[in-house]
C-alpha cells in the first residue's frame, strides 16, 4: 500500500470508532470473560483494540506486529509471575489480528495453532462479529492456559493484570 494512502487510512480512524466498533456492552462482557477464565488458570490475557497505528509508526512504516510488541510491554504483560501472559491485539485500520504470548506459554503452542486461532478471530471479524471473535480468541487461549498453566491454589489466583481489554 502507498505509504501516504497507509498514514490516512491510520488518522482517518479514532478511539471513538474503535468504541463503535465493540460498544460499551461488550467491552464489558469482554472483562467479565477474561476474568472468569482467569479463575481457573494463572495466566492473565488482555486484549488491545487500537483503530490505528500511532503517527510514529506510520512514519518508520512498522508493522501491526511490532506495535503489538510494544503493547506487550506497555500494558506489562509480560510481567507475570509465571511468564504466562497473552496480548490479544487488533488493529481496525488493517484489519490485523496479533496474538503476542509470554516465554511461558508459548514454549506449549505451536505457530499453527496461533495462526488457527487469528484465522478464527479473522473469520468473525469478516462477518462484523468482534465480540464472537474476541471472545472465541479468549476461550481458546483460556483452554491452552487451563491445559498448561491450571491453578492450583488453595486460595483464589491473584489477578496480576487488569480484565478491562483497552481501546485507543
Amino acid at each position: 500500500m502507498n505509504r501516504w494512502l497507509r498514514i490516512l487510512k491510520h488518522r482517518w480512524l479514532d478511539e471513538a470508532d474503535a468504541r463503535r466498533a465493540l460498544g460499551d456492552g461488550t467491552l464489558k462482557r469482554l472483562q467479565q470473560r477474561v476474568a472468569q477464565s482467569e479463575r481457573g488458570h494463572s495466566g492473565e490475557i488482555r486484549i488491545c483494540v487500537e483503530a490505528g497505528l500511532p503517527l510514529s509508526y506510520l512514519w518508520r512504516n512498522a508493522t501491526p506486529r511490532e506495535r503489538a510488541v510494544t503493547m506487550f510491554g506497555k500494558l506489562r504483560v509480560w510481567d507475570t509471575e509465571h511468564n504466562n501472559g497473552v496480548l490479544i491485539y487488533l488493529l481496525l485500520a488493517e484489519h490485523a489480528i496479533e496474538i503476542v504470548a509470554d516465554r511461558g506459554l508459548n514454549r506449549h503452542v505451536s505457530a499453527e495453532q496461533w495462526r488457527g486461532l487469528t484465522k478464527g478471530m479473522a473469520d468473525a471479524f469478516r462477518r462484523g462479529d468482534y465480540e464472537g471473535g474476541l471472545n472465541a480468541a479468549v476461550d481458546a487461549v483460556s483452554q491452552m492456559l487451563d491445559r498448561h498453566f491450571p491453578w492450583a491454589g488453595p486460595e483464589a489466583n491473584p489477578n496480576e493484570l487488569p480484565d478491562a481489554p483497552v481501546v485507543q
